[in-house]
């Protein structure tokens, strides 16, 4: 494990905490925690978002099974404050900034075998069952901090923002998971994402997100972002053995089903500062729609747990992929 915190940004340990609470209406602080255990092919993710000011949280639980199959849960509740990442029955705390986190979970989740219901969510979580769910994991960091807290950038009308700031790390996770009394032993790679500032899901175009950590020796972030439909913003890490090295131009080809904005694989062509092309190859094994609304606008988010190979390594991570649909 990583013993002292390497940052490539403005980000300091003063931020693995909240922060003062925006004037924006749709001020946003959120932090996510994902882990994939290739022994057992298990997985998931875990989300708090906390919109202070609309006096809620966005809370997310996420976890798939070794043959497809999903336990999802998604939940509004009521907060006071920004101060704590704890809704809903799950809590983050931040037990050594930058290098250590818990996530916690108590509480319960829809058992999908066809987890393609979730595009209605309403009949999915009446006609599926419920399952208690119990999750205790320690997070420690495999490789550095990279993001940024945005700087001096003013923000001029939060109504078009996505979040001010943000960063991520790639971390080792260990603990126990829990599905109706059967605990499961969790060894795994995953990566953690915090960002803050005002946000709605609308505000963007699409954005493809790829991540995997393979363990101390190689990690991967991969973000190509569509603020709009003429622009492209391409960027994300290549990290091998602790040294970061940034995606200057991307290519991702992804494979979708025929009528539906469900990815099930893709290529992609990574070059990198230095010049040197790497190459990662993702499939599928496990994807749920979900899906935001605001004001008539509809946005998929389709999740989907991924076999990853890149430079002779192979782990499972994440492919997250956001399109305005309606």
């Amino acid at each position: 494990m990583v013993t002292e915190a390497k940052v490539y940004g403005d980000i300091t340990a003063s931020d693995d905490a909240t922060h003062p609470l925006g004037p924006e209406k749709n001020f946003n602080e959120s932090m996510y925690f994902n882990f994939f255990d290739t022994r057992l092919n298990r997985g998931g993710f875990l989300r708090v978002g906390n919109r202070a000011n609309e006096k809620y949280a966005e809370v997310t639980l996420c976890l798939y099974g070794p043959s497809g199959q999903v336990l999802f849960n998604y939940k509004r509740p009521e907060i006071a404050s920004n101060d704590a990442y704890d809704a809903g029955g799950m809590r983050f705390e931040t037990l050594e900034p930058l290098l250590r986190h818990r996530t916690t979970y108590e509480g319960s989740a829809v058992y999908l075998d066809k987890p393609e219901a979730m595009s209605d969510p309403g009949q999915a979580f009446r006609e599926n069952p419920h399952k208690k769910i119990s999750i205790d994991l320690v997070h420690e960091a495999v490789g550095p901090v990279y993001g940024s807290t945005g700087g001096d950038r003013v923000i001029r009308d939060p109504e078009k923002e996505f979040a001010k700031a943000h960063y991520e790390q790639h971390m080792r996770v260990t603990g126990k998971l829990a599905i109706d009394g059967e605990t499961f032993d969790i060894d795994a790679h995953g990566l953690r994402d915090h960002s803050w500032g005002p946000r709605y899901w609308q505000n963007i175009y699409s954005y493809r997100w790829l991540t995997c950590s393979f363990g101390p020796a190689l990690n991967i972030m991969v973000s190509e972002v569509r603020p709009n439909t003429e622009s492209r913003i391409e960027g994300g890490v290549v990290i091998r053995d602790g040294k970061l090295e940034r995606i200057v131009h991307l290519n991702i080809d992804s494979k979708f089903d025929d009528d539906r904005p469900f990815h099930r694989s893709m290529m992609a062509d990574l070059e990198l500062d230095s010049g040197e092309h790497v190459t990662v190859e993702g499939r599928v094994l496990g994807f749920i729609p979900l899906r935001n609304r605001r004001e008539g606008m509809v946005t998929h988010i389709g999740e989907g747990m991924t076999e990853y190979k890149c430079l002779g390594h192979t782990g499972l991570g994440i492919s997250e992929y956001l399109d305005q649909v309606q």
